[in-house]
């Protein structure tokens, strides 16, 4: 019964009431049971090993990532309705260190007098530092918690080793359109929960733009759902109908999920960067499509356009250097909206040219020497005899000027000894 009751207190149990009209559409339509969870059936569809976890009560420690409105929250409260353990709720943006002691005393007290274990749910989990989340691990690893996390960020960079060792990190991917439009429909449809009893017509071309903004978002597709239903005028029956021009003034302009520190960022930023590589130019010209749209910087775009120039691209056309300088010249001097025009042609040119990175992988490879070999005396014969004594030591003995001996550009070394004969710039037939 206790289990119920904390069940109850935090995630609205299996004998919970219907949420409050007053909730949100994107809370009310909330899933209450497996059979009602669309999308991810990889991860939780009828058989999978993580469902069978769930639902018979044997999970261990996992860490939920994916974006927000996948379900991270929903799979929680799921697991809340199935365990008979304690089931205890916390916030890494809103608690701290005091609270967190709290629930592991009580997890190690209720452990201890009813051998019953804890399952913990920290929402936003890489909201933790790591010192932080060092909290977590003696607990763990002695079985007094079991760690349920979410997190919108990649644990590889944001939850330390030692957890993810000791956890199952579960992905979840942006919803489909199919799933997006399955819970739209239910939201239209449900009488109790959703917007069944409000007699809504919505043609399939407004459909497709909610689920669109949606972007693999639930949460964001049902705010934006119940906010054209709300705004849509009356017909005089009192009737709604809704079709794509109601929704475009309504949402005004789709958003696209990006932030422009996390890892979304560098996702987008290599796919474009690949596009280049790869010579595609329809490629390269969406992903600076999104980022553009997605509201990055320009310059950011332009410097990496700069790099891939030499890095890529080489001497196979020693002019896109140029291209690529003059596009974040013309960036800065021009600005956005028109600057556009600017990163598109110099995008359209570099993933049109030529590929050749041998001068990037030679200068890895003489890095490399420099760090094995340290600092190599330069050889006696390429060093300037400035002074007498330097001429008395040797220096600049021996050296042939080439205006003068041609053959000395190919038979004089240029390398320290223990390097002779190695060979760095190995450019691709023909460039």
């Amino acid at each position: 019964m206790a289990r119920k009751q904390q069940s109850a207190d935090l995630f609205a149990g299996p004998e919970r009431k219907p949420a409050s009209s007053a909730a949100p559409l994107a809370e009310r339509m909330r899933p209450e049971a497996f059979d009602d969870f669309v999308g991810q059936d990889e991860i939780v569809g009828p058989g999978r090993p993580l469902r069978h976890a769930i639902e018979t009560d044997r999970l261990s420690s996992v860490i939920f990532w994916g974006p927000p409105g996948t379900g991270k929250t929903t799979l929680a409260r799921l697991i809340a309705r199935h365990t008979a353990a304690h089931f205890a709720l916390f916030s890494a943006v809103t608690g701290g260190i005091a609270e967190l002691r709290d629930i592991i005393k009580a997890a190690e007290h209720r452990l201890a007098l009813h051998q019953q274990k804890t399952v913990l749910f920290v929402d936003e989990i890489h909201r933790f530092n790591k010192a932080q989340q060092d909290a977590f691990l003696p607990h763990v690893e002695r079985g007094t918690i079991i760690l349920v996390g979410a997190t919108t960020e990649n644990p590889s960079f944001e939850v330390i080793a030692p957890l993810l060792s000791r956890s199952l990190v579960v992905v979840l991917q942006p919803l489909a359109e199919s799933a997006l439009k399955a819970i739209l429909e239910r939201a239209l449809r449900d009488p109790e929960r959703g917007f069944g009893h409000w007699a809504v017509t919505m043609t399939d071309p407004a459909k497709q733009r909610v689920v669109a903004y949606g972007n693999g978002d639930a949460r964001a597709l049902l705010t934006a759902l119940e906010f054209i239903v709300q705004q849509a005028p009356r017909q005089p029956d009192g009737s709604v109908y809704i079709d794509e021009h109601t929704v475009a003034a309504a949402l005004l302009k789709k958003s696209l999920r990006y932030d422009k520190t996390g890892e979304e960022h560098y996702n987008v930023i290599s796919a474009y960067i690949k596009s280049l590589r790869d010579s595609d130019p329809d490629g390269a010209l969406y992903w600076l499509a999104r980022m553009l749209e997605a509201g990055e910087d320009p310059k950011f775009i332009a410097r990496r356009m700069v790099i891939f120039a030499s890095e890529d691209i080489g001497n196979a056309d020693p002019s896109a250097l140029v291209v690529a300088t003059a596009v974040a010249q013309a960036v800065q001097f021009v600005g956005l909206p028109e600057a556009q025009i600017n990163l598109a042609h110099g995008t359209t040119y570099l993933a049109s040219r030529p590929k050749d990175n041998a001068s990037y992988v030679g200068l890895l490879e003489a890095l490399k020497d420099t760090q094995t070999h340290g600092n190599l005396g330069v050889p006696l014969h390429l060093r300037n005899a400035v002074t007498s004594l330097m001429k008395d030591l040797g220096y600049g003995q021996g050296y042939r000027y080439v205006h003068d001996d041609p053959a000395a550009a190919t038979e004089q070394s240029h390398l320290p000894d223990p390097l002779k004969g190695r060979r760095y710039y190995r450019p691709k037939p023909g460039k």
